[in-house]
């Protein structure tokens, strides 16, 4: 959600590096081939989950052709070893982990 305070560096990064952003339809965020087909359409090289929606994600055949993606960010949760083991399998990017900002 855009009132989340960890939104703002969301929306403020790609513009200050000259980046698009591209924004889920509303309640987009919750479906994982609707994920997949915005970020292979739209080209996105950038995504940000948190931990239990990156698990649904990776369930979802059509994660594993999203192959523009660069990097993919997690936090809001604990990051999982089993979600990390199964991110390898299915995504060749890095994976950063920013849980724990307090």
């Amino acid at each position: 959600p855009s009132g989340f305070d960890v939104s703002v560096w969301e929306f403020f990064w790609p513009l200050l590096v000259g980046a698009g952003l591209v924004v889920a339809r509303p309640g987009g965020h919750r479906d994982p081939a609707y994920v997949a087909e915005v970020i292979a359409e739209q080209r996105v090289t950038t995504v940000h989950f948190v931990p239990s929606m990156l698990q649904v994600f990776l369930q979802e055949p059509a994660a594993a052709r999203c192959a523009g993606l660069r990097r993919v960010v997690c936090s809001g949760e604990a990051l999982p070893p089993e979600v990390v083991e199964r991110f390898r399998q299915v995504l060749d990017v890095p994976l950063f982990n920013l849980y724990g900002p307090t």
